[in-house]
Formats: C-alpha cells, sequence, structure tokens
C-alpha cells in the first residue's frame, strides 16, 4: 500500500524570522507576502508564534500580526501557534480576539500554549504572577471560552466584543500534559513535533483515547508540525537548511543570534547533525527536493494519522522560503488526491 488514507489538511507557522542584516519592518513585509502567496497555493491556515526577548523572531506582539496578515489577505484562516497563555490576562485575549473574529468572521483562530515563549527572567517581566497560571492554564481556558460564549452577556465581567464571535479553540502542546487537557475539553489539538517530537505518539494516543466529544468538536482533530526544506535539488535543499542548523544550534547553546545566510554544509556541520540531541530534536526535519521532502512527508503522514500538517520553515532568504512553501502545497495536493490503495473494495 503506497498512499494516505485519507486527505490531510496543510497548514504553515510563521516565526517571522529575522535574519542578519534585516529590521522587523522587512519581516513584516515578507511575512503578508508569504500569507498571500500561502493562500494561492491552498494552504488552510496561517499562523504566528509567540516568543519575546529573541533578536531572531519579530512575532512578539502575536495578535498584532494576525490583523496584519488577516488585512491583506482574504480567505486563509489565521491565528496564533499560539498565544501563550500564562504570559496573559484571558479577559484581554478574549478582547483581542474578539476584535479580530468580529473584523475577520469566519477567518481567525485562537491556539493557547502554556509554555512562556521566552527565558524566564523575561517571562517574569511579561506577568509576575506567570507560574500560578500555569498551574491554572485549563481554567484559564475554560475563563476564555465562557468569554466568548453568549451565555456571558449576564455575567458582572463582560467582553461585549467577543460573546458569540466566533473564534475556534485550540490546544497547543510539546508534551503528553496538553493531550489530556484537549481531549477533556473537545477541543482539536497540535503538537509541536518540529521542535519537540519525542513524545508525539504518545501524545497522539492520549489525546485519541481520552476525547470526549464537545460542543465544539465531535470527534478527534490531530495537529503536527514539520521543519520543510523543499527546493529544486537535494543540493539546494541541503545548503538553504544550513541556515536552520546553525539557528537551532544557537537555541540548543542558548546562544541565539539572527538568522544566518545559508553556505556549503561543511564537515562540522555535518558532525552536528549527527549529534544526539540535535538529531532528536530536528528528527521530524524534511530536507531536500520535492521528491524527498514527498516521501519523508508521506512517511510522517502514515504514521501519525494526523488530520493535519502545518510546515515550518526556518529558511534566509524570502524567494528560497516561497518556493519551498509552493513545492510544498503541491506535495500535499498530489499525496492528496493519490489513488484508492490496491485492496480496497471502494
Amino acid at each position: 500500500m503506497s498512499s494516505i488514507q485519507k486527505k490531510t489538511s496543510y497548514s504553515l507557522l510563521e516565526l517571522a524570522t529575522v535574519g542578519v542584516g534585516s529590521k522587523p519592518s522587512d519581516v513584516f513585509k515578507n511575512s503578508l507576502d508569504l500569507a498571500q502567496k500561502a493562500e494561492k497555493f491552498g494552504y488552510k491556515r496561517f499562523w504566528l508564534a509567540e516568543h519575546h526577548n529573541m533578536v531572531s523572531i519579530a512575532s512578539s506582539a502575536t495578535s498584532v500580526l494576525i490583523g496584519h496578515i488577516a488585512g491583506g489577505t482574504t480567505k486563509i484562516r489565521v491565528g496564533s501557534g499560539g498565544i501563550m497563555l500564562p504570559n496573559h490576562s484571558p479577559l484581554i485575549v478574549a478582547e483581542q480576539f474578539g476584535t479580530l473574529g468580529s473584523l475577520y468572521p469566519g477567518r481567525i483562530d485562537l491556539g493557547l500554549g502554556r509554555a512562556p515563549g521566552t527565558d524566564q527572567a523575561t517571562a517574569h517581566a511579561i506577568r509576575s504572577d506567570r507560574m500560578n497560571s500555569v498551574y491554572k492554564f485549563p481554567e484559564e481556558v475554560s475563563q476564555i471560552q465562557q468569554f466568548f460564549s453568549p451565555g456571558n452577556h449576564t455575567a458582572k465581567v463582560r467582553t461585549t466584543v467577543a460573546e458569540g464571535v466566533e473564534v475556534p479553540v485550540y490546544i497547543l502542546g510539546s508534551s503528553t500534559d496538553s493531550a489530556y487537557l484537549a481531549a477533556e475539553k473537545g477541543l482539536p489539538y497540535a503538537f509541536a513535533s518540529h521542535f519537540a517530537p519525542a513524545l508525539l505518539f504518545d501524545a497522539l494516543q492520549i489525546y485519541r483515547e481520552k476525547f470526549q466529544p464537545s460542543e465544539f468538536l465531535k470527534e478527534p482533530y490531530t495537529i503536527a508540525c514539520a521543519n520543510i526544506i523543499a527546493a529544486d535539488t537535494d543540493n539546494e535543499a541541503e545548503k538553504i537548511s544550513t541556515s536552520l542548523i546553525r539557528m537551532m544550534f544557537g537555541v540548543m547553546t542558548n546562544n541565539i543570534d539572527y538568522m544566518q545566510p545559508p553556505t556549503e554544509l561543511t564537515s562540522e556541520l555535518r558532525v552536528l547533525m549527527q549529534n544526539p540531541s540535535f538529531h532528536r530534536m530536528l528528527k521530524y526535519a524534511f530536507i531536500g527536493s520535492k521528491e524527498a521532502v514527498k516521501k519523508q512527508t508521506e512517511a510522517f503522514l502514515k504514521e501519525t494519522g494526523i488530520d493535519e500538517i502545518v510546515a515550518v520553515s526556518h529558511i534566509f532568504n524570502h524567494s528560497d522560503r516561497v518556493n519551498s512553501y509552493k513545492i510544498f502545497s503541491e506535495i500535499m495536493k498530489e499525496l492528496n488526491t493519490l489513488p484508492t490503495p490496491v485492496g480496497s473494495n471502494s
């Protein structure tokens, strides 16, 4: 059997990566251009991540950027992948996303995570009682849902811009904790396998086995991320990937810097890629020509059985990044139109 068993949606996660020599304003311009092209390529959603105190990532004011992207596109869903809820007041999150949902009806997603998206000192500067909120994450998710509920109109504390507005909530995670929560609440679940793949299958199993149907979702809905660097040739993709390799090494060594331009894949970088810790972090990095990335993607979809794959691409040159997402859209369209597997009765 050589094909996947169901059609799989494909989306992208934008980290608004800042390359050396670029300014955040350049990044925001390129992000919008990418979103407009992703819309044409057939991507389902364009999510933006929340990070702070990182020179290499400009998506710190996530809800503002979501408005920027949604205002410059017409049909692609735009949302957070995610809002790190313990950094924020649930009331303010509801007001911000209720406003976005009213401005761009039927197009805004609210993905919620509990990680800080930064170092501990910065997390404390964002919200000094953050750790209390981490432990109250399930309750704060419920609070946001209540703020969006039409029934909240009788509450003492109201969010009039959010009440009754359709903004679906997604639970994000990189461990098994959020899998239990997403299952219990009957919400869609997205796993950060692009940088924390170790517990992917455990989390998916827990979510599927424990899932409780809700007013929001009748059956489990699973999303997983993968690093995608596709190019016209394997050698070209390999060279482009050196920016990602250097960037992830900086994360591992706590030496975060601007994303660097690609170079030839040196022997030192090849040795680094074989380091067990590095290899584990980038287990789901699909790098190569269209044929190579298609093979890796198909295997990933078969193994996980996910409903949606989210592509993440740390690529220095904007034109290379657009081309990578274009190639990946072609791959997904081909995988979604493969003939019925041999032996099927349908």
